[in-house]
């Protein structure tokens, strides 16, 4: 394995502070292109999950894929949108504040009341008003379309990802059962109905981590696929980005795999995911030169452990096995 040209430890205490901090600029991350949509065109979905994707399109409900962190849900959605060539995808973020207002549309409701209140102070009308009225808002004027009205808006079908909805408060899913299954809803300030035409039905893929069960009314309109871990699919998923490991052998690879697989097989309490291996291996190549280069030590002692392992305990019970 030959030295990167990176100078990987630029903070040591052995060493003079960097000559030049400009380093900074050509740290590796930097031109690499590593998204969810440049990483659609590596992604390895194995038969069943392309299964439940097929699925889901043709009977046009939405796909719940749940897993571990890391296994790969948020990118089966790009994948999809790459495979069908409708990128770009939408992808809403849900948050532990998101209502299902938050996915349809955004009402600028202290905007309207301000220019209503100086409308009304000087004498002026803020236009017509759909009905043809002299002297109130146009509250369409003040509506933002958001996700799914988005997606529903499209001229051609667009994939919709609902990322982590277990993130949500409880009533989010339910609340949205009506407008994922009939593709509308009405604008509660405006009166206007926003549907979608059958031929453009947006494609939705929801994730979930599994944090709490969602609600029985949304499972069944519903698709579901549970992404399992196959030690055949990390393999494939490592040999997609054999690029980003060039300078590491392919015997050092397989070597890599199987120290990760053994830290699985530990009764850990956060096991390291198939998304943490492949920044392992990043982080291997590029530090070439710097460990020892050898994997054939205790778990504990593998190079750069806390970018596979999250959980102090999990490290301090992986050294008192090495030690015992």
């Amino acid at each position: 394995m030959s030295k990167n040209k990176y100078e990987f430890q630029l903070v040591s205490y052995e060493k003079n502070p960097v000559a030049d901090n400009t380093v900074l600029f050509e740290r590796p991350f930097v031109n690499t292109k590593h998204s969810f949509s440049e990483d659609a065109k590596r992604f390895v979905p194995g038969e069943q999950l392309e299964i439940a994707i097929n699925t889901a399109i043709a009977v046009g409900q939405p796909l719940l894929i749940t897993g571990e962190p890391g296994t790969g849900k948020t990118q089966a959605a790009y994948y999809a949108a790459y495979k069908l060539k409708v990128e770009p995808l939408i992808h809403f973020q849900v948050k532990s504040d998101t209502t299902a207002g938050t996915l349809l549309y955004h009402f600028d409701s202290v905007k309207y009341f301000y220019e209503a209140t100086v409308a009304t102070r000087t004498g002026e009308g803020g236009g017509n008003n759909s009905e043809g009225k002299q002297g109130s808002l146009d509250k369409s004027r003040y509506v933002e379309p958001r996700a799914l009205w988005e997606a529903m808006a499209s001229d051609r079908p667009r994939v919709l990802l609902i990322d982590e909805i277990d993130k949500a408060p409880r009533d989010f899913p339910n609340d949205l059962l009506h407008e994922l299954d009939k593709m509308e809803f009405k604008v509660t300030e405006t009166g206007e109905m926003i549907s979608a035409e059958k031929k453009n039905r947006p494609i939705v893929f929801i994730t979930s981590n599994s944090e709490r069960r969602l609600p029985e009314p949304f499972l069944r309109r519903c698709v579901y696929h549970h992404i399992r871990f196959d030690d055949s699919i990390v393999a494939k998923a490592v040999e997609k980005r054999r690029d980003d490991y060039h300078n590491l052998s392919d015997k050092f690879l397989e070597m890599a795999i199987a120290r990760f697989l053994e830290l699985r097989e530990r009764n850990l309490r956060k096991r390291p995911s198939t998304g943490e291996l492949l920044v392992w291996l990043r982080v291997l190549a590029l530090a070439v030169g710097i460990y020892p280069e050898k994997l054939d030590v205790a778990l504990a002692r593998l190079p750069y452990l806390g970018v596979l392992l999250k959980d102090h305990q999990d490290i301090e019970d992986l050294m008192a096995q090495s030690q015992s």
